[in-house]
C-alpha cells in the first residue's frame, strides 16, 4: 500500500503538466515581460470573460512602470548594500535554524511498527500547520509567529530528548514521543 501511496502524489503532478498548455498565459506577465498588449487582453477575455478591463491593464501598466524605476541588484551589490544588511542576517539566521531543527531526523528513533503512523501523522500535521500559519500570520505578524515557533521547537525538542531517552523504562513514552513530533512538526510549519 506505501508504493501506491507515495506514487499518488506524482498523479496530481502528471495532471497538471497534461493541462498546464491550455491555460492561457498571464496578463500581467504578457504586458510587461512580453510588451504584448493585445495578446493582455486577450488573456483577460479568456480569464475574466467579455467587457472593459481597462481598468486591470491600467494597473499592470502603472505594476511595469514602478518595476522600470526599480533597480535590480546583483548578489554582491546585495551583501555590500548597507540599507539592506539586517535583512540579510536576519535571513541568514531564518534558513540557518532551519537547517539545523533537526525536522527530518525526528522519525529515526522509533521501532519499526511506528514509524508509518509517524510519517502519516507527520504530514497531516504539517498540512495543519500550513492552514494555521496563514490564519495566524495575519493576525500576529511574522515575526511574532517566528519567535514563538522557535521557542516552542527548543522546548519540544528538551522534553523529546527526555521522552527518547526513557523510552525503554515505560512503554507509554513511544506516544508521549509521537505526539512531541507532531507538536514539533505543528510549531515548525507555523513558525519558521
Amino acid at each position: 500500500l506505501w508504493p501506491w501511496l507515495l506514487a499518488s502524489s506524482g498523479l496530481s503532478a502528471l495532471v497538471q503538466l497534461v493541462i498546464l498548455p491550455f491555460f492561457p498565459d498571464s496578463p500581467s506577465y504578457l504586458l510587461i515581460q512580453k510588451g504584448n498588449e493585445e495578446a493582455c487582453r486577450k488573456a483577460i477575455r479568456k480569464l475574466w470573460g467579455e467587457g472593459d478591463h481597462q481598468a486591470e491593464i491600467d494597473d499592470i501598466m502603472k505594476e511595469k512602470g514602478a518595476m522600470a524605476s526599480t533597480k535590480t541588484l546583483r548578489v554582491l551589490e546585495v551583501i555590500k548594500e548597507r540599507s539592506l544588511r539586517w535583512q540579510l542576517y536576519v535571513l541568514m539566521t531564518v534558513m540557518t535554524t532551519l537547517q539545523l531543527c533537526g525536522i527530518n531526523a525526528v522519525e529515526s528513533k522509533f521501532e519499526e511498527y511506528l514509524i508509518p503512523y509517524v510519517s502519516l501523522g507527520v504530514g497531516l500535521c504539517e498540512c495543519l500547520s500550513s492552514i494555521l500559519c496563514s490564519t495566524l500570520i495575519d493576525r500576529f505578524g511574522r515575526k511574532v509567529l517566528l519567535w514563538g515557533g522557535y521557542s516552542l521547537m527548543c522546548s519540544v525538542l528538551a522534553l523529546l530528548t527526555m521522552t527518547l531517552s526513557l523510552q525503554h523504562r515505560f512503554f507509554w513514552m513511544h506516544y508521549f514521543s509521537v505526539i512531541l513530533i507532531f507538536l514539533f512538526v505543528v510549531f515548525y510549519g507555523i513558525g519558521p
